[in-house]
């Protein structure tokens, strides 16, 4: 009651100031905010010691009727009013008691209480860090999806100007195969006409040396020294129809009419003998190709093994071992420079190596069956067959084995 009081007295006087008018809204707002916090006090104050209250009033209306009864009455006490003293007595004394361990109950939850509220306090802390790091890690999060965006764009036109170039260079390859086919059929169109026109001169000459021999035959000639059979004219028609029989109709330039000496093969055959008899791989031998120069030699076998020997007077040493296969090898093939070899295996792929490492630098797979051919098309593209009744076409400008580009059944 009396606390209860007192904070209504305390409310009073802090509201008391308010009426004079000369604060600002922000100061009247924080003196309400005061008083409300009072008054919320007071009444949980108010709501704990309510049985402590009613229990004291209980008390003392008691007190205060034994009072009236003990001056009302002018005779001594009986025992009666003894014995129900002392059992008042004794009953203040347990409602003490009682009050006692009701303060102490209320300490004890008073001070659970701000332990809890301290724990909230700590939680609302730890929550507002968290959902700093959420927004600090959302923030991370879109930073690196815009450069994710930017490197995708970057990368997608790199890749548009990689396959552009790719379509240029096939085109200007396309290009060049037609020129060269072109420069070709030129050179042999005009080396046709070349060896017509020869020809029709040499068969001239034939013509008019036979006529001249037949009237030469015909007609009666007395010889003597000075116009004998070593007549310059006549030695030189005869050699130079010898040397036409003998160059035949190819195409030779002036410089070639000139007499030289020529060698003359008087026997040939097959070889019937071995210059050297290696035991090249451990089972059956496949494939043997030799490279564009042909100082080099690949051989490969069944024990999935490709050999290089070096190709030197007339005898062969061993170079490089290739190894990666999984399978049979069925195929070789060197590339146009030399510098790499491509090889078919039973293991339904195709390898490729470069002459310098051991290890493959391409394994094109891609065939249901074991690849019996395989070979250049041009010095990034490959192709190759398989018993599964495909031919496909392979590029080699990634650095891993691509899909075909061209599937044929």
């Amino acid at each position: 009651m009396t606390d209860s009081a007192g904070g209504s007295q305390r409310c009073a006087r802090v509201g008391a100031p308010g009426r004079g008018g000369g604060r600002s809204a922000s100061e009247t707002r924080w003196r309400r905010h005061i008083v409300g916090q009072l008054k919320h006090r007071d009444l949980s104050q108010h709501a704990k010691f309510q049985d402590l209250i009613r229990f004291y009033t209980q008390l003392l209306e008691k007190s205060s009727l034994t009072k009236g009864l003990l001056s009302r009455s002018t005779r001594r006490p009986s025992a009666d009013s003894r014995c129900s003293v002392s059992s008042l007595k004794k009953t203040t004394g347990e409602l003490a008691y009682q009050v006692l361990e009701l303060q102490q109950q209320m300490k004890v939850r008073e001070r659970l209480l701000d332990e809890q509220h301290a724990s909230l306090l700590e939680g609302e802390r730890r929550l507002q860090g968290a959902l700093d790091a959420r927004r600090a890690l959302r923030g991370r999060v879109e930073q690196v999806q815009a450069a994710n965006g930017t490197l995708k764009a970057e990368y997608d036109a790199l890749l548009g100007r990689q396959r552009a170039a790719e379509t240029r260079l096939r085109d200007e390859t396309l290009r060049e195969g037609r020129m060269l086919q072109d420069i070709i059929q030129l050179k042999q169109q005009a080396a046709e006409r070349l060896n017509s026109r020869n020809e029709r001169k040499s068969r001239a000459r034939e013509a008019k040396l036979q006529k001249e021999l037949l009237a030469a035959a015909r007609s009666k000639v007395t010889m003597d020294r000075s116009a004998s059979a070593t007549s310059p004219r006549i030695l030189s028609s005869i050699r130079e129809l010898f040397d036409r029989k003998r160059r035949g109709h190819s195409v030779c330039s002036p410089e070639e009419d000139l007499m030289f000496p020529v060698r003359i093969c008087l026997s040939a055959r097959v070889p019937a003998r071995a210059l050297q008899v290696l035991e090249a791989h451990e089972q059956g031998i496949n494939a043997v190709r030799f490279s564009s120069s042909s100082d080099l030699l690949a051989t490969g076998g069944t024990d999935r093994l490709v050999k290089l020997w070096a190709v030197r007077a007339g005898s062969l040493s061993l170079r490089a071992t290739l190894e990666g296969s999984s399978g049979g090898i069925t195929c070789i093939e060197f590339d146009p420079a030399g510098f790499r070899i491509l090889a078919a295996s039973y293991d339904k792929s195709a390898l490729l190596w470069r002459l310098d490492d051991s290890a493959p630098k391409l394994t094109l797979t891609g065939h249901s069956r074991k690849v019996t051919a395989a070979r250049f098309s041009s010095v990034h593209q490959v192709v190759t067959g398989s018993a599964d009744g495909t031919v496909r076409l392979w590029d080699l400008q990634r650095d891993a084995a691509c899909k075909s580009d061209q599937s044929i059944t």
